[in-house]
């Protein structure tokens, strides 16, 4: 199903998607990370794929360094440089075990990485060369860069924030809110804070000011849960993305749908129609007219029959994306209710298993840590 707003890209990889990422100086451009070993590059508006390059292994993240280079790291440990001009590769450096995340920081001018290793490594995209690896408490499952601060989610719903201009130490500790296993940290735009998702139908808005005024302003709330036959199933919020401009952010679930949250007034600006599978991946582009929805399955419910892998590129407007001055009327947002905020797990659901041992680096779904 879909609309005028919105069309499927052709040569979907032909395994799960990991990672979708807007070109950052346009929307005409998406990289694209699988399973399937490759990293491809599209041409939205042509709807059609302009290259395609591999790893040896699954490609867990990929990320732009700039309108003309691709990094991405997966489970053959390695980290490669990809022009997209000339369609040269370089292999920049190596992991002791997958690698998770990839990113730029633009401030600083270095990319990002974090692995089941236990560590986040740094990486000077002019040489290319290894500038610093920084050890963590437990795997790396996720980062976000946020101005010259890094947030690093890992196992054991841990949350660490680094000032990416001095790695000595570690700027804040914390523990995540939530209480089952991260799955998913973005940063907001305005640099004040982040979203931390979990395996639990549960999101966090979080601050980096440390301050008692501004914590708070923290709050949490159930989202991606469905009622069928009375039962509550709650599903994994696998992906977040933010509106550059509007501090707005998108969530897809393994329910297969995509809200839009505005984090200011605590509403649900909108929810798309139902896509075939799970949520995998989002992005929005920089200028924030277009979204990315990788709908893939991520074996939540082991290797079972289920719909193919898909791309799904939507045109987004203001109505669906920008915080509403709701006063006095009623525009179709959904006030977060007192029960939605920071409510326990409730009698009688159920939690669809979340713990994809693709993305834990487990042999097996383990229990949530």
């Amino acid at each position: 199903m879909t609309g005028s707003n919105e069309f499927k890209l052709n040569q979907p990889p032909e395994d799960g998607i990991s990672s979708v990422k807007f070109s950052p100086n346009t929307s005409q451009f998406l990289l694209v990370s699988s399973w399937d070993t490759s990293v491809r590059l599209y041409d939205v508006p042509a709807n059609s794929m302009r290259l395609k390059y591999q790893h040896t292994g699954a490609v867990l993240d990929c990320a732009f360094y700039d309108p003309t280079h691709a990094w991405s790291g997966g489970l053959d440990h390695q980290l490669k440089m990809h022009d997209l001009n000339t369609d040269q590769e370089n292999l920049v450096g190596t992991h002791d075990a997958p690698i998770r995340c990839v990113e730029y920081c633009p401030e600083v001018n270095v990319m990002v990485t974090g692995s089941w290793d236990q560590t986040v490594k740094l990486w000077d995209p002019r040489t290319p060369c290894n500038a610093g690896t920084f050890s963590q408490p437990e795997k790396v499952y996720t980062l976000s860069v946020s101005g010259d601060r890094l947030i690093v989610g890992t196992a054991g719903r841990r949350v660490l924030v680094w000032d990416l201009r001095n790695m000595g130490y570690v700027q804040q500790r914390r523990e995540s809110s939530l209480k089952y296993q991260t799955r998913c940290i973005r940063a907001f735009p305005n640099k004040q804070g982040y979203v931390l998702s979990s395996i639990e139908g549960r999101v966090a808005v979080e601050y980096l000011d440390p301050s008692p005024e501004v914590q708070k302003k923290k709050y949490a709330f159930k989202c991606h849960r469905l009622k069928e036959n009375n039962i509550e199933q709650i599903y994994p919020v696998n992906a977040i993305s933010f509106h550059n401009i509007h501090n707005t952010f998108a969530t897809g679930g393994s329910d297969g749908f995509v809200n839009i949250w505005d984090p200011f007034n605590k509403k649900r600006l909108c929810q798309f129609h139902r896509y075939p599978t799970s949520i995998a991946s989002l992005a929005f582009s920089n200028d924030g007219t277009t979204l990315a929805i990788a709908s893939s399955y991520m074996y939540e419910m082991d290797d079972t029959e289920h719909p193919e892998d898909g791309i799904f590129i939507r045109q987004v407007t203001d109505a669906e994306t920008k915080p509403k001055n709701t006063l006095g009327q009623n525009n179709g947002s959904v006030h977060l209710q007192a029960s939605d905020v920071e409510g326990a797990l409730w009698p009688g659901s159920l939690l669809v298993h979340p713990d994809c041992w693709r993305y834990h680096g487990e042999a097996q779904p383990p229990g949530c840590d």
